[in-house]
């Protein structure tokens, strides 16, 4: 994930009314980072419409469809962290693990967290984490 994940594009103190408002802030990051084109914003909330992307452990895993690997520049991970809490369809939220991928990347990536988030300490630690590397020592340090 070392090759996916950006100091930048963690955001830890981020606040969202909503989970499209959280999904759509998750986009605007990928975007900042130049992963992902504006329009794969919406491939986003249309994947959320279709199957939520909630993973369990206060973490969700926003992403766009197939039909949006057109829009991805590069495969790119953004981490957000909602210290409040985002309700997600009845879940509470604390983590969005936004993931860009063009290919069949995303599936490493998706084992990858579940890995981590099977071990309930560590996935504690993705929700506690503070600083930027907090989360890479977790996501990439830990992994490599």
């Amino acid at each position: 994930m070392a090759d996916l994940l950006a100091r930048d594009a963690i955001r830890l103190g981020e606040r969202a009314g909503s989970r499209e408002e959280a999904i759509r802030r998750c986009g605007e990051v990928l975007v900042e980072i130049g992963a992902v084109a504006p329009a794969y914003v919406e491939a986003m909330l249309e994947r959320e419409r279709s199957v939520s992307t909630y993973i369990g452990e206060g973490v969700a895993i926003p992403h766009g469809t197939l039909g949006s690997k057109e829009t991805v520049a590069r495969d790119a991970l953004a981490v957000l962290g909602f210290p409040g809490g985002v309700d997600w369809d009845g879940e509470d939220v604390r983590v969005c693990v936004a993931i860009a991928a063009a290919g069949d990347g995303h599936v490493d990536i998706l084992a990858q967290l579940a890995e981590i988030l099977m071990d309930p300490d560590q996935a504690a630690r993705l929700r506690a984490a503070q600083t930027a590397d907090d989360v890479l020592d977790l996501l990439v340090m830990e992994r490599s």
